[in-house]
């Protein structure tokens, strides 16, 4: 990949991520990146090609960052534990390749595209099932229910954190429901 394509992605990903989609012009990546429109356009097509290269690029870093996370864990308890304290730890800023927390990229994302038949809306859901069938992996107890339930409360965790500004207290009561219906 050039410097220069690998750089508006980053640039467009970063604010994006800062703003929303619709509040981002082409002309402020532009500015942001110090790239030339039309290098831009060398490399894509139109700003959605930009904008589905940002969720690639974003997909990729949060699907590897969750591997690594559940990589060593052994036992259903200790993968959601493990999911919770990795999801508090983004909530006050402490992943740095996940960058400043400010909510699910791929949620805030379908909100500004909710047209359930878009392509952008189905590489958000693309997203959110790939990160389902990660956690999956990782436990032993297959039951639908319970990593439904784990994939629920993970969502919920990460709308409530963004919207309270309280990570620890939200993960802390997850892990302990989901301890109980783990138990169950």
């Amino acid at each position: 990949m050039s410097k220069k394509r690998q750089q508006l992605i980053d640039t467009a990903l970063t604010l994006f991520y800062q703003s929303g989609i619709h509040s981002v012009g082409i002309n402020e990546i532009l500015a942001v990146s110090g790239i030339a429109k039309r290098t831009l356009y060398i490399h894509f097509e139109s700003k959605e090609a930009l904008i589905f290269a940002a969720l690639q690029q974003r997909h990729e870093v949060f699907v590897t960052w969750l591997e690594q996370k559940l990589a060593k864990t052994t036992a259903d308890k200790q993968v959601i534990q493990t999911l919770f304290s990795a999801l508090e730890s983004w909530f006050c800023n402490k992943e740095p390749e996940l960058g400043d927390f400010r909510g699910c990229f791929f949620i805030n994302t379908s909100a500004e595209f909710s047209d359930i038949n878009s392509d952008i809306f189905t590489f958000c859901h693309h997203h959110k099932q790939q990160v389902k069938q990660v956690i999956a992996n990782h436990l032993t107890n297959k039951n639908s229910e319970l990593i439904d339930a784990i994939c629920i409360m993970k969502e919920g965790a990460i709308v409530t954190a963004h919207l309270s500004g309280n990570g620890t207290e939200v993960t802390a009561n997850c892990i302990k429901i989901l301890e109980k219906l783990e138990a169950s």
